[in-house]
């Protein structure tokens, strides 16, 4: 099981108001910020989270060939609009909200990278 997941930025700042305006979609909070600067955002430290942060080894941060996160979302208009509040400040497009898989899955999800480039997944499974 995952406790948490990070991506790296090189402009915490930017990075971090970008994912302030986004995570209340989901119902997310900032939960805290540590001693580097990264900011951690959840719906409780008993619950898997997310984060933000400046590479701890000080190079500057890259995204991974490969990497994606994925969020879960209630329902499929959760995913259409955390899509959207996504786009409107500034992340780029990785495929719009629609069905994933095959049929029988009944996987609704949409991709898109944030503002340093890291690729995001949004996603509903089930009906």
């Amino acid at each position: 099981m995952i406790s948490y997941a990070l991506v790296g930025t090189n402009d915490i700042a930017k990075a971090s108001a970008f994912y302030d305006a986004l995570m209340p979609e989901l119902g997310a909070q900032r939960l805290f910020v540590n001693s580097i600067g990264a900011v951690y955002y959840g719906l409780g430290f008993d619950k898997p989270f997310f984060g933000v942060t400046p590479p701890y080894d000080g190079n500057p941060a890259c995204v991974g060939n490969g990497t994606m996160i994925s969020l879960t979302a209630r329902d499929k208009a959760q995913v259409d609009s955390f899509y959207a509040k996504a786009l409107s400040l500034g992340g780029t497009d990785e495929g719009a909200p629609g069905p994933r898989g095959p049929e029988e899955s009944n996987v609704y999800a949409a991709y898109f990278r944030d503002l340093d480039g890291n690729k995001l997944a949004i996603f509903k499974m089930g009906a």
